[in-house]
């Protein structure tokens, strides 16, 4: 059955700039800006940013760095306005104050004097005597005098919504059905803080009102704040928008995701070197699915398929390991001169190369690429897996040199080799294969007996791209001088007795701690 399109769509992402976007915000902000695409709706961004404390410009400016980084666009918003700003909250603090002062003069608000002890006193008996804790309305019925004299006294009020009458509020939620609450558990609450600030509740809904929200799609973790709101709604006479409360997003040990679990801000995966369509695309099966269960979209496949009704109630996991899968398959389908252009940062922020990269350089780069390209899962994973093509005095893995180099053989084989690969004519893959072979053989060796001591060699580990690629890559010059260290840091060694090789092997001269020389020029040989 075709879908339904509503371009009367408003959805919205409001996020609070107290910390970075987190992946339960943006997979929120995903969700909202699906539904909306798919409509041919609006997608609003708003930054909700009255906590005076704890929000900052430098939060606000990195959310709106990480939903742009993402791909998610949206047609009003903080940096590019709208019919209905402004889109910072706390720029609309007026507007909450006449909304308090109508609630106010209708009897359907009123002035609260109780200071933070008296309420946690009280909060703290009605624990005691197992009661709800909520406001026992003391403040509810105050005379003109009473006010009077607790503002002699210094008190500054809140404002509080009154909760009349008894029975329940009903919310027809989009993924939950029909859900009640009762209206005895509520309790007068908090409108407008004693600072003139405005809670969370009654901000979120006059703005959601006032910018003509259609749809309110967001964690199920605000399900409890919905009857408190939809009582403001009926309160100030405006339109309750339709409700969907997303399952929350957990670890892998089944608790809320926070650090504990690992990165949790998109900033992190970001810096790590995450594919931002990667991330939309895993944020997305977080807890919705097809049909079919199809794992990889693009973003027209996304949007047609998206719909609400096949998102879950149930809370789902964020697996680490499953996203990084997921990166690393889409590594593998970019174009080698797409992927060096991600890599570069990444080279730059060892010192690997300079800012202004040359065409010859450009090109050796975009030979690395080429050999690692399918061993890359993270962008950031660059620096260990090519660091041998980088540096002249990388350092040898511990376990490698015990298990390659550290055989009789070895020392004998790697002379024999540098002296073969230096009388050779033309030095290529074929021609440097068929010489290890024919050593192989001269020392009753298997093939693999001879590739790994010389893998280990030039590259100090056991795994890496094709031994005879990356050895032409590095030029002749450079595998004779890597064989020759190799050679010596195994003679030092058994000067030692036999020591371990891990350390930091390093080529006379060369420094030791602190940062990695620069590259020399033409750092994959002198040829």
């Amino acid at each position: 059955m075709a879908k339904l399109i509503n371009k009367n769509v408003r959805a919205r992402f409001a996020p609070s700039p107290t910390g970075r976007l987190h992946v339960g915000g943006a997979r929120t902000a995903l969700f909202n800006w699906l539904f909306a695409r798919q409509n041919g709706g609006k997608f609003i961004l708003r930054i909700e940013d009255t906590d005076i404390v704890r929000s900052t410009k430098d939060f606000s400016q990195s959310v709106i760095k990480d939903l742009k980084w993402l791909g998610l666009d949206w047609d009003e918003g903080p940096d590019i306005g709208g019919n209905y700003g402004p889109y910072f909250q706390s720029r609309r603090i007026e507007i909450y104050k006449n909304y308090a002062s109508a609630l106010l003069k209708k009897r359907k608000a009123y002035f609260c004097y109780c200071t933070l002890e008296e309420l946690e006193q009280r909060k703290k008996k009605m624990h005691e005597k197992g009661m709800l804790p909520k406001y026992n309305c003391r403040c509810r019925n105050l005379t003109l005098g009473e006010r009077k004299e607790f503002e002699r006294e210094g008190r500054s009020p809140t404002v509080r919504f009154r909760v009349s009458g008894e029975g329940a509020i009903y919310v027809e939620d989009l993924l939950r059905g029909k859900v009640s609450f009762e209206t005895k558990m509520l309790g007068d609450f908090i409108i407008l803080k004693s600072n003139g600030t405005p809670t969370f509740n009654f901000a979120n809904v006059i703005d959601d009102a006032l910018m003509k929200m259609t749809h309110v799609i967001r964690g199920d973790d605000h399900l409890s704040n919905t009857p408190r709101q939809v009582l403001l709604y009926e309160a100030l006479s405006f339109k309750i928008p339709q409700y969907a409360h997303i399952p929350m997003i957990l670890g892998r040990d089944g608790t809320k995701l926070s650090k504990r679990h690992g990165a949790t801000s998109i900033a992190d995966y970001r810096e790590k070197g995450y594919l931002p369509w990667t991330m939309i695309n895993y944020l997305a099966l977080l807890g919705w699915s097809t049909q079919e269960s199809q794992q990889f979209f693009n973003q027209e496949e996304l949007i047609r398929s998206f719909s609400l009704e096949r998102v879950g109630k149930s809370a789902t996991v964020f697996d680490p390991r499953k996203l990084e899968w997921m990166n690393g398959e889409y590594i593998r389908k970019l174009k080698p001169n797409q992927l060096v252009d991600l890599l570069i940062p990444y080279l730059r922020r060892e010192n690997w190369v300079t800012k202004r990269i040359d065409p010859l350089t450009r090109k050796k780069i975009l030979k690395v690429t080429e050999l690692e390209q399918e061993r890359v899962k993270v962008l950031s994973q660059i620096t260990n897996l090519a660091d041998f093509f980088f540096k002249s005095d990388f350092e040898y893995d511990r376990t490698s040199v015990e298990k390659r180099l550290k055989k009789d053989y070895v020392p004998p084989l790697l002379k024999k080799m540098r002296k073969r690969i230096a009388g050779l004519s033309l030095f290529n893959e074929k021609n440097l294969e068929r010489l290890i072979r024919d050593l192989a053989s001269e020392f009753s060796l298997s093939p693999g007996e001879a590739f790994h001591p010389l893998r280990v060699a030039l590259t100090g580990k056991m795994k890496g791209p094709g031994l005879f690629e990356l050895a032409v890559l590095l030029g002749k010059n450079e595998v004779l001088r890597r064989i020759d260290r190799a050679v010596e840091m195994l003679k030092k060694q058994r000067n030692k007795g036999g020591g371990s090789a891990s350390g930091r092997p390093r080529d006379s001269g060369s420094r030791s701690g602190g940062s990695n020389p620069p590259p020399p020029a033409n750092f994959f040989g002198r040829e």
